[in-house]
């Protein structure tokens, strides 16, 4: 490290980053897992009341953390529609994203 503040901070930063594309990763290993029973047990790839909940849930995290709940609902977004898209590739669906929540 050196006496650089904004060489430390940027080093924190990357860090951070590292960690949550492990995060989304594994996210993205379950969900794969989910997608397949999904599949297997003729369950609808879109669930739009856990989705609901999902939003609910984290802007409030959001809001307790000072995150923006609006961002954090984009962003989660983001991460659902991948994760349908996987849900319906799988079945060999097309998939167009919802409009937002």
């Amino acid at each position: 490290m050196t006496d650089d503040p904004l060489s430390h901070w940027r080093d924190q930063i990357d860090d951070i980053d590292g960690q949550m594309v492990a995060l989304l990763a594994k996210r993205f290993e379950i969900t794969t897992q989910v997608g397949h029973w999904k599949a297997e047990n003729k369950v609808t790839p879109v669930d739009t009341d856990r989705e609901r909940r999902q939003v609910e849930r984290l802007q409030q995290l959001a809001s307790d953390t000072g995150l923006s709940p609006d961002f954090l609902e984009r962003f989660l977004r983001i991460i659902i529609d991948e994760v349908v898209s996987h849900h319906r590739a799988i079945r060999d669906e097309d998939f167009e994203a919802p409009s937002p929540l």
